[in-house]
């Protein structure tokens, strides 16, 4: 009964905001992609999945968590090369990543929570086990895998104090989700303690850490970022500010820092990542507004573009400003920059990733909205690995003392890489608890 009565209420909700669905669709180009395998559930049978072997389900919503279940993926594979392995994602930027991260792989769009289109892809798909990156908890998704027995396990769980307030609202609908999860890998004793409260054994709820810092690359010489650096003729004297991330206004306060000191500092040079891709015209356009030549990431390699603005600087030599409009390459760039700009965190969406960029080494900076990743920063702030700044102007003050600086920018930089290290093998004891939890897994070897 309570399994129609959610569909019924997914349906009223759809058609209430199909006029904006459909708008978005029509202007972004998102939610068009995937409506089988969403809304009917009906995936494609691949040829990966064939024989008798145990298959196993990881559902990452987007790009974020698709790195994560890129670095989960491969410590299975090297535990446990004999599975099969299938990977969803609910983001158009998340397909994207998944089908480049994952090519030997089954790659597929994870239906909604509809009780015909979760049963689809459980028939097609027949699991034996399900791991949801750090929170997708849909209610007929996790009762259908309960009524199947087929065990759920949430790996670096993340509850922020917005998300378990909601929960808390629905509190029997989701202490009967809870029920089917099997483990709970939290990533921070809070997430544990809420885990529990919403109805988890405490013997299935474990702290063991964020996964986050085991994905981050702290090499610089990587061949990702090496190949980035000569494409855009990045050398050993120059000092790249990379505004990563980022939603607006934020790009406009990184063109605004750059354009007050680039004068100043003729090595200064400026690369600018907006999180959504749907934003790459808008930042195009805001850098016209400058008057300043600069180039698109996509651009880089058709050496025939010789223009100002979009493409090669005039000559063909190379300008000081790049937008990246491809989905994926944030974590390369971060090895090119000096000075960072994480980006989400002066608005309301609660900040983004900050990790990758310390374990660079990068002298990082956010906004004071980070709420999505409290721990991180409160640790960050502590160890002295970052800073918090406030206003367009406290951007510019702190860009310009990395650059006068440099004992200041070298502590940062310092403090962020050794903090990074301290926190890394969360991921080898995800894989183990796993494995302690799955008997058959175990057994397999």
């Amino acid at each position: 009964m309570l399994c129609w009565f959610l569909n019924f209420l997914y349906l009223l909700l759809l058609l209430l905001f199909s006029p904006w669905l459909i708008f978005r669709a029509v202007t972004t180009g998102r939610y068009r992609e995937g409506f089988c395998e969403k809304f009917l559930g009906r995936i494609p049978i691949s040829s990966k999945l064939e024989g008798e072997k145990k298959r196993v389900w990881i559902h990452a919503v987007s790009v974020g968590e698709v790195q994560l279940a890129f670095t989960l993926l491969n410590a299975l594979k090297e535990m446990y090369p004999q599975f099969l392995y299938a990977v969803s994602t609910t983001s158009k930027t998340g397909m994207e990543l998944a089908r480049k991260k994952f090519p030997q792989d089954m790659v597929f769009y994870c239906p909604l929570d509809f009780t015909w289109s979760v049963k689809n892809v459980l028939r097609r798909l027949q699991p034996d086990l399900l791991i949801l990156v750090e929170l997708e908890l849909w209610p007929n998704l996790l009762l259908e895998m309960q009524k199947q027995k087929i065990p759920v396990v949430v790996i670096n769980a993340r509850l922020s104090e917005k998300s378990f307030r909601g929960y808390r609202r629905i509190l029997f609908l989701a202490r009967k989700m809870v029920r089917s999860v099997s483990l709970v890998l939290a990533q921070d004793e809070k997430t544990a303690e809420r885990f529990k409260y919403l109805g988890v054994p405490p013997s299935r709820v474990i702290n063991v850490g964020s996964m986050k810092y085991d994905g981050a690359v702290m090499d610089r010489g990587n061949s990702r970022t090496v190949n980035l650096a000569k494409l855009w003729n990045v050398t050993a004297e120059d000092v790249v500010f990379l505004a990563g991330s980022t939603q607006f206004p934020e790009e406009k306060m990184a063109v605004n820092a750059f354009c007050e000191l680039k004068d100043q500092f003729p090595r200064l040079r400026m690369i600018l990542v907006p999180r959504h891709p749907e934003r790459f015209e808008e930042v195009a356009a805001l850098l016209n507004e400058t008057g300043l030549s600069w180039q698109r990431r996509s651009l880089l390699q058709e050496k025939s573009t010789l223009k100002m603005g979009e493409g090669h600087a005039p000559g063909g030599s190379f300008s000081r400003i790049l937008l990246v409009d491809s989905v994926g390459e944030l974590g390369a760039f971060w090895g090119l920059a000096k000075i960072g700009f994480v980006g989400g965190s002066m608005g309301n969406r609660g900040g983004q990733n900050m990790i990758e960029a310390a374990a660079y080494g990068s002298a990082v900076c956010f906004g004071p909205n980070t709420w999505n990743f409290r721990d991180i920063v409160t640790s960050m702030l502590e160890k002295n690995a970052a800073v918090v700044i406030h206003t367009p102007s406290e951007l510019t003050d702190f860009l310009y003392r990395c650059l006068t600086e440099t004992s200041f920018a070298e502590t940062l930089q310092k403090n962020a890489t050794e903090f990074i290290r301290s926190q890394q093998g969360a991921t080898l004891r995800t894989v183990k608890m796993i494995a302690e939890n799955q008997k058959w897994l175990a057994q397999s070897e």
